[in-house]
């Protein structure tokens, strides 16, 4: 068994001003993905560092408000009920990958509107550019113990971790580690490299949908469920929601190369 290490989710307190390993993650998360859509930029013709700054500013209003409206109707749409007012305490947590994905999805048509640029091929450039994001977010989410793993069953197994924050003390999978290795680091080598090539319209994007949902599905199974919800018996909410990127993504790729427009790199 591996010993948690215990990390202050306080990283800098000067004063009465704290800075959270969990907003700092948070920091690094669009910084990095500004950093790699401006090296994306500087190699496609019609785009320029404006743009992907727009970009990135159009994408986190999308992470923020979309994660939190997302997590509110996915998580704890009775709590919204109870106490409307639920939805704006951010400062309590809670912020859902797949409500963040929409909203970024619907700040992207204000964003092709005001550069008239297709929704698809803007997608597609910035697709590679989000794993290192989710990684870093799994990362704050292991710094903070928080949405740690099911509990380990095999007495063998050396990964296992008592998370401080589990009231059971139960040795637990540390999922969000796998979830950074896997909808982070692999997905963003898998996106970076099949994007470093002309691609038809959509196919990028296609690869995000299923190298994502297929992690995120797999991956659950090692994550206790959010509220302890599971649908039929085994499949959790996350599962549920992840399902339908994997079967989107599928359909995506498949129409890509029979459209077979390309944005860069060869004539459609």
């Amino acid at each position: 068994m591996l010993t948690y290490p215990n990390i202050d989710p306080v990283a800098l307190s000067l004063g009465p001003v704290t800075v959270h390993w969990y907003g700092l993650m948070y920091l690094l998360a669009f910084l990095f993905a500004w950093g790699l859509a401006t090296y994306r930029a500087k190699r496609r013709e019609g785009w320029n560092s404006e743009m992907v700054s727009d970009l990135i500013f159009f994408g986190a209003l999308g992470v923020v408000i979309g994660g939190r409206v997302g997590y509110v109707l996915f998580y704890g749409f009775q709590q919204f009920l109870e106490n409307p007012i639920w939805l704006f305490q951010v400062w309590t947590g809670g912020m859902s990958f797949h409500g963040g994905f929409i909203g970024v999805m619907l700040a992207m048509i204000f964003w092709c509107r005001k550069y008239q640029k297709a929704w698809f091929e803007t997608l597609d450039f910035i697709a590679p550019c989000v794993p290192t994001g989710l990684m870093f977010g799994r990362l704050g989410n292991f710094i903070g113990a928080e949405l740690y793993g099911r509990e380990v069953t095999n007495p063998n197994y050396p990964f296992g971790m008592i998370f401080p924050t589990d009231p059971s003390a139960l040795v637990r999978h540390p999922s969000q580690i796998y979830q950074a290795l896997c909808e982070g680091l692999i997905l963003f080598i898998v996106l970076w490299w099949f994007s470093s090539k002309p691609r038809p319209r959509m196919a990028v994007s296609a690869v995000f949908l299923m190298g994502y949902g297929l992690a995120r599905f797999v991956i659950e199974f090692f994550r206790e469920p959010d509220n302890g919800v599971l649908f039929i018996g085994w499949m959790s909410k996350g599962q549920f929601l992840s399902l339908p990127m994997i079967l989107i993504g599928v359909w995506m790729y498949w129409y890509a190369y029979q459209r077979k427009i390309y944005d860069w790199g060869m004539k459609s």
